[in-house]
């Protein structure tokens, strides 16, 4: 099989493919042969030695995959050889065929194409977790989101869009245009001051009922002054962290020094609400994100959700494909085709 690795911490020319012996099937357990796997933003933290979460350098990693079953190992069932799949690995997707326990993996819809089933896993389960289990999403709420561009901004999108909500998101100027067409109503430029962009929108002495915060540092205090009262704060990454394609102790600590930190006390006072939400850490909870998935399979099949795959390059064409991410070019997903 062939893998891309990070050989070392440091820039996209990093990452080569390297070929080794394929993986057999164990009990429990079938061999996928991948057709397309997502890149995440993790992933580039991974490979500048960034994300505590990755396996040590040289590592393999990828979350996300979609191909067809070719090997079922044994006290599997309800899957089958030749099946259409997308499947959740922790770590290791980066790889032209995988094994991976059963419990993780999923049948894709028939319409749905290798690349969709490569952007859908990661992104949308996240958004789905953040804003149905964590954040109560209901009709006419005010969602926030933050680089509501990405992939899992443009989920979030989609799950707000279905659920009737007035949606404001955050993006360079030159990508309004597309978060229009996506639906959301609001585009908001993320170079700009922040509060006073929705505050000319709502007025001054409202606010917005959901937040999800992928930035990190000083936004997080301005996304919890924009939250009225019940409102709610999900925190899911800290982007803010790496603002280069390789690592950088300085924009770490000035991160970490503008995070603030949240009393109970005032919490209670304010009627506020502060989460976070971690997916690499919820792979012992299939329980909570199974059903979770099988909704989505089935929004998708309703035509409520579009995944949306901006690029798609060849595994020769990693580093070229982390680049176009560092560079904010993407809209959506990137998934690599082995």
């Amino acid at each position: 099989m062939r893998q891309i690795w990070i050989t070392k911490a440091g820039t996209p020319e990093v990452l080569q493919v390297k070929e080794a012996p394929d993986p057999e099937s164990q009990p429990g357990q079938v061999r996928i042969r991948v057709r397309a796997a997502g890149i995440n933003f993790a992933d580039l933290m991974a490979r500048t030695g960034m994300y505590p979460d990755a396996p040590p350098i040289p590592c393999v990693v990828g979350y996300e995959v979609s191909g067809v079953i070719d090997q079922v190992g044994p006290g599997v069932s309800g899957l089958s050889i030749g099946d259409r799949v997308l499947a959740m690995p922790h770590f290791g997707g980066y790889s032209d065929t995988i094994v991976i326990p059963a419990s993780q993996v999923f049948r894709m819809p028939d319409k749905m194409s290798f690349e969709e089933g490569a952007a859908l896993p990661v992104v949308y389960l996240t958004a789905h977790h953040m804003m149905l289990f964590v954040g109560n999403l209901r009709k006419d709420m005010r969602v926030l989101i933050h680089s509501a561009a990405g992939g899992v901004g443009l989920a979030a999108i989609d799950l707000a869009r279905a659920h009737g909500c007035e949606i404001f998101g955050t993006a360079s100027p030159a990508k309004h245009g597309f978060l229009r067409e996506r639906g959301c109503q609001h585009p908001l430029d993320s170079g700009q001051d922040l509060t006073a962009q929705v505050r000319a929108l709502i007025g001054p002495q409202s606010g917005v009922d959901l937040v999800l915060d992928p930035v990190g540092g000083k936004s997080f205090a301005e996304s919890y002054r924009l939250l009225r009262e019940a409102g709610r704060l999900v925190c899911f990454g800290v982007s803010s962290i790496s603002q280069g394609k390789s690592r950088s102790v300085a924009s770490a600590i000035n991160m970490f020094l503008r995070t603030p930190r949240y009393s109970p006390l005032n919490l209670m006072d304010d009627n506020k609400s502060v989460q976070g939400v971690n997916m690499g850490h919820l792979f012992s909870r299939l329980d909570l994100l199974r059903p979770q998935f099988e909704a989505l399979i089935a929004m998708y099949e309703r035509g409520e959700i579009r995944p949306f795959v901006d690029r798609s390059f060849s595994f020769a064409e990693a580093a070229a494909a982390h680049h176009y991410l560092h560079d904010r070019k993407a809209k959506g997903k990137l998934v690599l085709i082995p």
